[in-house]
């Protein structure tokens, strides 16, 4: 999971992108009626392409297949593997049979090695892989006869199954190159439906679809993935022809809704916006400016105004609707609340209306990545709404590269979601020993109480314990909020109407890459 627009630096779970050019990424092409080719517009380019420093860790790589992968109602299917795992009874050995025939893109055979070579390598901790803690319960890998893949857990976890979506490498191409370095980060050969045919740095990346695919060859022969970082630029080039798909903001998103020639695609995700609220800051790390945040903020009008009601209101990181929310933390703006709480913990209105305590007056800076609008609005309305608490906040933009090493002491507009269980969205954003590990926990927050809970969820197979351990999780955020959420927003995507099969997934944090209609691109047929 990560918590930001995914930027260059990152190596986080991505589909496959590339960097905006000034003229068509693809040619005469990008004009053109042909359905067997592609040009989808998005807004980042990744440092990797390799599943072993993370990239297409929650499925649906289209270089790489996992053991199993998820439909478009995210129930998991048999990939690499035959079937759905075996379990045990004790629910700490998962047994996956491995399909016959397979090939990586360079003609070599699948083998048992390959997995295990994987699953060890993120797992060893000189591969710089800040996701390996999905992947603690853990304890062995191994290959079996009769071209079997076993998992030996150190203790029981439930959700395991899901965590098996992670592509597989070759171990005789990786195997040989140092996995934080190799050649193999940018030249990447997978089992998947596509090759990676070019990458020009800071313009595109191109694929072609993989002929000797084992789930068969995709009839999108051709896929360019550019990198358009500002928005109305995006949706200007997708107007002109240049490119066929994007994904875009509601507003922008509105103006293709009348026309004939394109579709637009609405899918709901877990994604949701928050500010850290970093413990290392003196003012937004003071439990009573948390709350009086919190109650300040008015959540459904950042739905109604920001996202043209294309969201929800977030109370937490997991959406209401979902089967782990926690009923009855919703709650609605309540200024007078967040005064009385202000004034109770000492922290009295001083000159031009921003409070003061000891000495200390109530502001923060709160940093959001340029180029990035929607953050840029949810920012604003932040600062808006603290104002009339009395907290001032200082909104400032600046790159990825320049906010890493400021997020200890600085409030982040952070984005984060996972879909599945709720161990998968909550762990790495709450859990004490990840705090400043990476993007995972940003705003290093650290309660003993949440810890012990996240702990909970995690070992336990009990349903209804692992219920009452995710309930913990979200109420200890509503008395102590080391975020302030704001929203859930849904993703919105436009592309051109010239092909049959296109769907949208429930969606994660990661949009526009491995999410999108395009998610299932083999499978999509040109109309004819």
């Amino acid at each position: 999971m990560t918590v930001r627009r995914i930027p260059r630096a990152a190596a986080a779970a991505v589909l496959i992108t590339g960097m905006a050019a000034c003229s068509a990424p693809g040619g005469s092409q990008g004009s053109g009626k042909s359905a067997d080719s592609v040009v989808i517009g998005v807004a980042s380019e990744p440092d990797t392409l390799s599943p072993l420093l993370g990239y297409g860790k929650d499925g649906n790589s289209k270089i790489f297949d996992g053991l199993l992968t998820r439909d478009a109602d995210l129930k998991l299917r048999p990939a690499l593997a035959t079937a759905l795992p075996e379990v045990s009874d004790d629910g700490r050995t998962y047994t996956y049979p491995l399909r016959d025939g397979v090939k990586f893109s360079d003609g070599k055979p699948l083998t048992p090695a390959d997995v295990v070579f994987t699953y060890r390598t993120v797992l060893d901790k000189k591969t710089n892989n800040t996701a390996r803690s999905e992947l603690d319960a853990i304890k062995e890998v191994r290959a079996d006869g009769g071209n079997k893949v076993v998992f030996t857990l150190k203790y029981p976890y439930t959700p395991f199954a899901g965590r098996t979506v992670l592509p597989i490498v070759p171990e005789h191409i990786a195997g040989k190159q140092d996995p934080n370095t190799g050649s193999f980060n940018t030249r990447p050969v997978g089992t998947g439906p596509y090759v990676l045919a070019a990458w020009r740095k800071g313009e595109k990346l191109t694929f072609k679809a993989n002929p000797d695919y084992w789930g068969g060859a995709p009839k999108v022969k051709k896929v360019t993935m550019a990198i358009v970082e500002d928005d109305d630029v995006r949706a200007t080039r997708l107007r002109s022809g240049d490119l066929q798909g994007a994904v875009l903001p509601p507003n922008l998103a509105a103006t293709f809704r009348k026309d004939g020639d394109k579709r637009v695609y609405d899918a709901k995700s877990y994604d949701f916006r928050a500010v850290t609220l970093p413990t290392g800051n003196a003012v937004a790390g003071d439990p009573a400016v948390r709350q009086a945040l919190d109650a300040a903020v008015d959540r459904r009008a950042m739905v109604d105004k920001i996202l043209d009601g294309a969201g929800r209101p977030a109370y937490g990181p997991l959406p209401g609707g979902d089967p782990w929310f926690a009923k009855g933390i919703e709650r609605s703006r309540n200024l007078g609340k967040a005064k009385r709480i202000l004034d109770q913990a000492g922290w009295k209105t001083g000159q031009g209306g921003v409070r003061a305590k000891d000495g200390r007056r109530a502001t923060f800076t709160l940093l959001y990545p340029s180029g990035d609008k929607v953050r840029q609005d949810h920012a604003l309305a932040y600062a808006s709404d603290a104002k009339k608490a009395g907290i001032e906040v200082k909104v400032e933009s600046a790159t990825w590269e320049v906010i890493e090493p400021r997020m200890k002491k600085d409030a982040v507009l952070a984005g984060s979601g996972s879909t599945g269980d709720a161990d998968f969205g909550l762990y790495t954003l709450l859990h004490s020993s990840l705090a400043g590990d990476g993007f995972n926990n940003m705003g290093r927050y650290d309660n003993p109480a949440v810890d012990e809970a996240l702990d909970a969820g995690r070992h336990n197979r009990d349903p209804q314990a692992r219920k009452t351990a995710y309930d913990t999780v979200q109420r200890a955020l509503v008395k102590n909020p080391g975020y302030t959420f704001l929203t859930h927003i849904d993703h919105i995507y436009v592309l051109a109407d010239r092909w049959n099969g296109l769907t949208t997934q429930l969606e994660p944090h990661e949009h526009g890459f491995a999410s999108g209609p395009w998610w299932n691109l083999e499978d999509w047929q040109p109309k004819t």
